[in-house]
C-alpha cells in the first residue's frame, strides 16, 4: 500500500521520474516523535532528536522505507581488587555510569535484588563469600550454580537459567544478572540474559584467566548447537565486567597454562612486547598464578593482563557485531572448534586454540612470512607456557573440513590471519592446497611425539 506523504513535504528528485526519495529525521515533542525533513526541521522546536533516519522511497509501485537506526552500547571492564570485600560496591553497583541514577538507586528504600549464576566448581570455593557479601549489604538476592563445563554449553542449560530467572523476578532494567565464573559460564549467561526480556543486562565475573583476558571483553555469548561451536548465539555486551586477578589463584596449572595462549594470540598479532614478556618470563606467571601486589603496576602480571585486554578492545571495539570478517581475533580460531568439538572434553578451549596457532606459524613459515628462527621462538615459548602444539585429532583431513566450512561463513574467503613477523600480522585469502599440506607434514614431522627429534 502506498502512503501519501503530507502536504509540503519536499522530495529529492532521483533520475528515474517516478520515483520520489525522501530523507526524515525523527524528533521527539512532548513524547510524541514526528518525521521531518531537514529543510523542515526548526531549531526552535527540536526537543528530542534522534540518530535515527528513515528513507522513504515512493514508486508506481508502492512505498519502501529504509530505516537507519545506529545502535550504541556502552560497556565498562572494570579491574578491581577484593571485589567480595562488602566494603567494594562494584558487584552492586559497578555497571552504572551516570551519577544521578547511582544516587537514586543509594537514596532509595527499596532494597536491591540480584540473580546470580555461579559455575558449581567456583560456588564450592566462593559461594559462602557471595553469600557473606550479600548479606552484609541487605541484598535479597538467589545463587543458582550449575555445571557450565563445554559439554554442558547448550540450549538446555539457558532454558534452565531463565526458569530460575522467571521464578525469582527482576526488574528488566535496574537489577542486571550477574555471572561469576569462567568462560562458558560468561557465555551462557550472557545468552540467556540477551533472551530474557528481549535484553535484560548483566554483569560478567570472570574467574578464569582464559575469560579474564577474553569472554568478559567482548558481545559475543552462545551455545554449543548441532556438534558445533557456539552455533546458537548473540552479540549483546555486559553492562560491565568486573575483573579480580586474585580469583586466578585458585585455578589449577593446567588452566591458567589454557589462559595464556589467548594472551600469546594477541601477543602474536599485535604486540611484540607482549610476546617477548611471555617468552622471558612465561613461567614465572604460571608459577606465580598472576598474583602480585595490586598496586604494582609494573609486575609481569599486572603488565601481560593490560596489554592483552587493551589489545583484544582495539580489536573487538570497532567490530562488536562482526560487520567486518576479517578479524585478527580469529587467529587460532580456524581449526580449534572443529578440534576442540571433535575430541571433548579431552582439550581445554585455550589447549585446542593453541594447537590452531602452531599448525598456523608453520603455513607462514611455508609462505615466508615468518623465519625459522622466529618460529622456533615462538613454538618454544608455547612449550615455555606449557600448552600442546600438536594433537593426534588435528588430521589433515579435519584441516580441511573445518577451512572448507569457514568459507561458508565467511563470505566465501578464508580470512587467515598468519603472523607476519613477532606481533605483527596480516589476513590472507590466498593460502593454497599445497602449502597447507607442505606445513602439515612439516608440522608433524617436527613436533608429533615419536616423530620430531
Amino acid at each position: 500500500m502506498s502512503i501519501t506523504a503530507p502536504t509540503g513535504e519536499i522530495h529529492d528528485q532521483v533520475p528515474h521520474r517516478d520515483t520520489k526519495m525522501t530523507e526524515y529525521n525523527l524528533v521527539q515533542v512532548k513524547g510524541t516523535w514526528t518525521r521531518k525533513t531537514r529543510k523542515t526541521l526548526g531549531k526552535n522546536e527540536i526537543k528530542l532528536l534522534s540518530s535515527a533516519k528513515i528513507h522513504e522511497c515512493s514508486e508506481e509501485r508502492g512505498t519502501t522505507w529504509t530505516v537507519v537506526s545506529p545502535i550504541v552500547f556502552t560497556y565498562q571492564v572494570i579491574q578491581t581488587q577484593n571485589l567480595l570485600d562488602p566494603s567494594n560496591d562494584a558487584l552492586l553497583t559497578g555497571h552504572i555510569r551516570d551519577p544521578q541514577q547511582l544516587e537514586l538507586l543509594r537514596s532509595s528504600p527499596k532494597p536491591l535484588k540480584r540473580f546470580v549464576v555461579m559455575d558449581e566448581t567456583v560456588f564450592k570455593l566462593y559461594g559462602c563469600q557471595v553469600t557473606d557479601y550479600f548479606e552484609s549489604r541487605d541484598v535479597l538476592y538467589r545463587i543458582l550454580p550449575l555445571p557450565t563445563t563445554e559439554e554442558e554449553k547448550s540450549m538446555e542449560m539457558v532454558m534452565l537459567i531463565l526458569n530460575e530467572v522467571h521464578k525469582f523476578g527482576i526488574d528488566r532494567r535496574t537489577e542486571p544478572i550477574i555471572a561469576i565464573g569462567g568462560g562458558v559460564c560468561l557465555d551462557i549467561v550472557g545468552l540467556a540474559a540477551s533472551l530474557y526480556r528481549r535484553r535484560t543486562p548483566y554483569v560478567r565475573v570472570p574467574t578464569s584467566l582464559l575469560s579474564y583476558i577474553d569472554a568478559s571483553v567482548g558481545a559475543k555469548n552462545g551455545v554449543n548447537f548441532a556438534n558445533c561451536k557456539n552455533k546458537l548465539g548473540s552479540y549483546i555486551p555486559p553492562a560491565a565486567a568486573l575483573l579480580d586477578r586474585s580469583f586466578i589463584k585458585t585455578l589449577p596449572r593446567r588452566h591458567i597454562s589454557n589462559g595464556m595462549a589467548e594472551m600469546l594470540k594477541m601477543a602474536l598479532m599485535k604486540h611484540r612486547g607482549l610476546f617477548e614478556l611471555l617468552e622471558k618470563q612465561g613461567r614465572f606467571l604460571l608459577d606465580s598464578r598472576f598474583q602480585s601486589n595490586h598496586v604494582d603496576l609494573t609486575s609481569a602480571a599486572a603488565v601481560s593482563t593490560k596489554v592483552a585486554i587493551e589489545t583484544m578492545l582495539e580489536e573487538l571495539a570497532p567490530n562488536l557485531w562482526e560487520d567486518n570478517l576479517d578479524r585478527l581475533v580469529d587467529f587460532g580460531h580456524l581449526i580449534s572448534p572443529a578440534l576442540e568439538m571433535e575430541v571433548l572434553p579431552a582439550l581445554l578451549h585455550g589447549e585446542a586454540v593453541n594447537i590452531d596457532m602452531a599448525f598456523m606459524v608453520y603455513v607462514a613459515h611455508e609462505r615466508g612470512l615468518v623465519t625459522e628462527d622466529e618460529k622456533l621462538r615462538i613454538i618454544d615459548c608455547m612449550l615455555g607456557l606449557e600448552l600442546p602444539v600438536w594433537h593426534r585429532g588435528c588430521t589433515l583431513a579435519l584441516v580441511q573440513r573445518a577451512l572448507h566450512e569457514r568459507l561458508r561463513h565467511s563470505g566465501g574467503l578464508v580470512r587467515m590471519p598468519l603472523p607476519t613477523g613477532l606481533g605483527c600480522a596480516e589476513i590472507f585469502n590466498d593460502t593454497d592446497d599445497e602449502t597447507l599440506c607442505h606445513a602439515y607434514e612439516r608440522w608433524c614431522d617436527e613436533l608429533e611425539p615419536g616423530l620430531s627429534s
